[in-house]
């Protein structure tokens, strides 16, 4: 079944079930391999993408609930990596394996986009359902707090 959605700001039609995970859809079908799998049971925040704004997990989002809405993939963010959080990320040297990176990006992206000056515990309640495995929260808290502005205390 063809299905129309719109990734990062582009219009594609696929050729995929609508029951799809958009994971599955974005990086096997587009090949925009930034987005990750990691438990496939929307536990870990690896596949977060944005779905009008709003973080969801792409492992667990069929393709059919994209359909007539944006989808931003960490690509989407922006292509070239100078998004405020990525420069940040990379200034700071946020990432050890890197393999939760792009979820906390892009919930932290969601989370500057309604509130460009968060608390503490703003952005922590934020990213609280994204997994460090390496535990780099504190300078993930750092990074976001460099990219909206924010002074270390």
């Amino acid at each position: 079944m063809t299905v129309r959605v719109r990734i990062n700001g582009e219009e594609k039609e696929l050729d995929v079930d609508p029951e799809m995970p958009l994971l599955w859809a974005v990086r096997d079908v587009l090949g925009l391999t930034g987005t990750k799998y990691g438990c496939g049971q929307a536990l870990c925040g690896s596949c977060t993408v944005h779905l009008d704004g709003q973080p969801v997990r792409a492992c667990v989002t069929p393709v059919r609930r994209a359909v007539g809405h944006a989808v931003t993939t960490i690509e989407g963010l922006s292509p070239d990596g100078s998004h405020p959080l990525q420069k940040a990320w990379v200034e700071l040297g946020v990432p050890q394996c890197g393999f939760c990176q792009t979820g906390q990006i892009m919930c932290a992206a969601a989370l500057l986009a309604k509130k460009p000056q968060p608390s503490d515990k703003e952005i922590d309640q934020s990213l609280a359902g994204n997994l460090c495995r390496c535990g780099t929260y504190t300078r993930i808290r750092s990074a976001v707090k460099k990219a909206a502005g924010l002074s270390e205390e």
